[in-house]
């Protein structure tokens, strides 16, 4: 058996959290007494927030800043006036409580929890990663579950791996495959961390970056088929 430890991204690959975000941010708009209009509102929250994670990547952000400056550049780029710190607090109230798996997640983590050490790795924020992640059905098929807000460490940053590993009392790195579906986040992490990537790409977006993953799925169970050769 080639690999022995597979190390899951969370969000975007076992768990669906544009469902999460949609239903959150909904919720938060509501709350706040916006007239809310999904195809306007929700795509402008979704670009802000994508870059600025996007920073936060880069490091040039930090995560606690990030909690709030979205938000402020929300009521910026909506010209609406709110308090962005309660917004802050109420989407994640939301956000903790919207924990929805994509089908296949939960059949696969099963099948795979029988042979290999499984863990999760996940660039989110404490409070919400634990109501979403570690308080959901397939939370205990994981041998460990990484938050980089929780540990101060992010991917790419190859330490949030080796973190990871040695929780677990794990040193061999060729047994390790990284399964993820950012290649900035979760795939350049791995190839930072010398550890081989899966990259799910379930829409086949066309990879136009530098950032060369060592396998590519487009279907989570098709996992199975790499693992099994």
């Amino acid at each position: 058996m080639k690999y022995e430890i597979i190390i899951f991204d969370a969000d975007e690959t076992l768990f669906d959290f544009k469902k999460s975000e949609r239903d959150a941010f909904k919720n938060a708009m509501l709350e706040f007494d916006i007239e809310y209009d999904e195809n306007h509102h929700l795509k402008i929250y979704h670009d802000i927030n994508s870059a600025i994670w996007k920073e936060f990547e880069k490091g040039l952000i930090t995560q606690k800043k990030l909690k709030v400056e979205r938000f402020k550049r929300l009521s910026d780029s909506l010209n609406i006036s709110f308090d962005e710190i309660e917004f802050a607090k109420s989407y994640m109230k939301h956000l903790a409580k919207a924990s929805f798996l994509y089908d296949d997640s939960i059949e696969l983590v099963e099948s795979l929890h029988k042979n290999y050490k499984l863990t999760i790795v996940t660039n989110g924020l404490k409070d919400v990663q634990d109501g979403r992640i570690r308080k959901s059905i397939i939370a205990k098929y994981f041998q460990d579950i990484v938050v980089s807000e929780e540990v101060q460490i992010s991917k790419p940053d190859p330490k949030i791996f080796e973190l990871t590993l040695n929780n677990i009392k794990h040193t061999d790195k060729s047994k390790v495959l990284i399964v993820g579906d950012s290649l900035t986040s979760d795939i350049q992490g791995g190839i930072n961390s010398g550890i081989d990537t899966c990259w799910f790409n379930p829409n086949r977006i066309v990879n136009n970056t530098g950032i060369k993953p060592t396998y590519e799925i487009s279907n989570l169970m098709e996992l199975k088929n790499i693992l099994e050769k």
